[in-house]
């Protein structure tokens, strides 16, 4: 869409956005932004085998970012009427000049580089904005009905589509304007089996930046499978006992503990101040040489794809680690001003009403030579996780806990018993130091992944089969 589609959408002009850095900048500020947002948001609920409740929601407004030395104003509007952004510039330009620490220095922040691109990492071929909602409601219905015919112990399935359609437009005092249309649609079902007085639950869900195209009936078909796959192995799962062992982690979804435990500990802004286990280590191997840890904004339809991040960086693909050695942190343009590195198009944020910080896109790692059979026929005994659930990590030490909801002993060299109820205890730095083998089957997982970090923003993740010398089991 040309520039002036978004002007228009905004009711601005490129003088009138000029007038607002001006004046963002009026009490002595080094650079201002400007973020537009006009998103739309639909969801179809089913539940009891009726599609009983839907929602709608509009966000609309502007966010005005200024800075001045290391100091932050941040300032809102919820229209895009002059007067009002006039005031929340001024209140952002204020805010800045509060919070300044006088150090007799002003920055430079760096320029995105060039902000015109060909082609883009999303699109949405059939708008889900030219579909009536009701048109919707037949696909929910039939995928509980699928589930229903794959397996007779399905007692209780509850299903959701969403979808929002974002028109983003971004201005700052450097004179770049970006704009961008985030498609985004999501479909989640979580089925509850019964069987001889014992309940097991299991949830598929898969979500694209794409538009109403993205639901096909094989897509309906693959959730399903997904949905009824591994209960039986659910019903007899036990309890193993626990200890230090070696740990297989599977492909795929085992990516949310390389997310969780590893990514945001390259996330720059807590290395700047300190915070990460990583902080001044650039340069420094510090794991196998078979190791590349990606952070991508730039897979197609992917959840967490960006065509410019949300401070008008172009989407990129950036090496966190490449063969073992940290090679970069994950910047927004504070970053990369503090670090004096070009931005990496990870500043994020949840929407206009928040400010952007460094988040992480699609954090995968990359294949490396093994097969996973060879992984897993190389240990005497361990076990292979590969699904994961609630988790907790303490950024500053590295430390993590994660709850383990399907996975296999392994006893020379074989899968064997399921288990269930255990988890999954260590230390990031450490975890990742002691993979030992990478194999060559790397899934990035498209489900409903969504980072917390004080906002929620969409990403993914993913993980090829890795063998993790030692970490905890917390079982019996």
């Amino acid at each position: 869409m040309e520039k002036r589609y978004y002007l228009d959408r905004f009711k601005v002009s490129v003088p009138q956005l000029e007038q607002l850095t001006g004046t963002s900048l009026s009490q002595g500020g080094d650079y201002a932004d400007l973020y537009f947002e006009h998103t739309t948001y639909k969801d179809l609920l089913l539940r009891d085998h009726e599609v009983s409740s839907g929602g709608f929601h509009i966000d609309y407004g502007v966010g005005i970012r200024v800075l001045k030395g290391d100091k932050t104003g941040y300032a809102y509007s919820e229209n895009t009427e002059m007067p009002d952004m006039l005031c929340a510039a001024r209140a952002a330009a204020q805010i800045a000049q509060a919070n300044v620490i006088p150090d007799g220095h002003s920055y430079r922040i760096p320029e995105s580089g060039p902000c015109h691109r060909q082609g883009t990492f999303y699109r949405a071929d059939e708008m889900w904005s030219d579909s009536e909602t009701r048109t919707f409601i037949p696909i929910l219905k039939k995928l509980e009905s699928m589930i229903l015919a794959r397996d007779s112990r399905a007692v209780k399935i509850i299903a959701r589509l969403s979808w929002s359609e974002s028109y983003i437009m971004m201005f700052n005092s450097i004179g770049e304007l970006t704009c961008d249309f985030r498609p985004i649609g999501s479909l989640v079902v979580s089925v509850i089996f019964s069987e001889n007085g014992k309940n097991e639950n299991k949830t598929s869900s898969r979500s694209f930046r794409a538009g109403a195209e993205m639901i096909t009936d094989k897509l309906l078909e693959e959730m399903t499978e997904e949905a009824v796959s591994g209960i039986d192995a659910r019903f007899q799962a036990v309890r193993p006992k626990g200890g230090k062992m070696p740990v297989v982690m599977g492909a795929g979804a085992s990516g949310i503990l390389l997310h969780e435990a590893m990514g945001h500990a390259f996330e720059a802004d807590f290395n700047r101040k300190g915070q990460s286990v990583f902080a001044g280590m650039t340069g420094s191997k510090i794991c196998d040489s078979s190791i590349s840890i990606v952070d991508d904004g730039t897979l197609q339809g992917n959840r967490g794809a960006c065509n410019y991040d949300d401070e008008g960086i172009p989407g990129q693909k950036t090496y966190m680690v490449r063969e073992g050695v940290l090679e970069s942190y994950l910047h927004d343009r504070i970053s990369a001003r503090w670090y004096g590195v070009p931005p990496t198009g990870n500043g994020r944020r949840e929407s206009f009403r928040f400010n952007p910080i460094p988040r992480m896109r699609a954090t995968y790692m990359e294949n490396g030579k093994a097969t996973k059979n060879d992984i897993i026929a190389s240990v005497r005994k361990g076990i292979y996780v590969d699904e994961f659930s609630n988790g907790q990590v303490k950024i500053g030490e590295g430390d993590f806990t994660f709850y383990v909801k399907s996975g296999f002993l392994i006893e020379n060299g074989h899968l064997t018993a399921p288990v269930k109820d255990i988890n999954i205890i260590g230390n990031g730095p450490e975890a990742l130091a002691d993979i030992t083998a990478v194999a060559d089957d790397l899934i990035v997982d498209n489900g409903t992944w969504t980072c917390g970090k004080d906002q929620n923003v969409p990403v993914s993740c993913g993980i090829p089969t890795v063998l993790v010398r030692s970490l905890t089991v917390g079982g019996e």
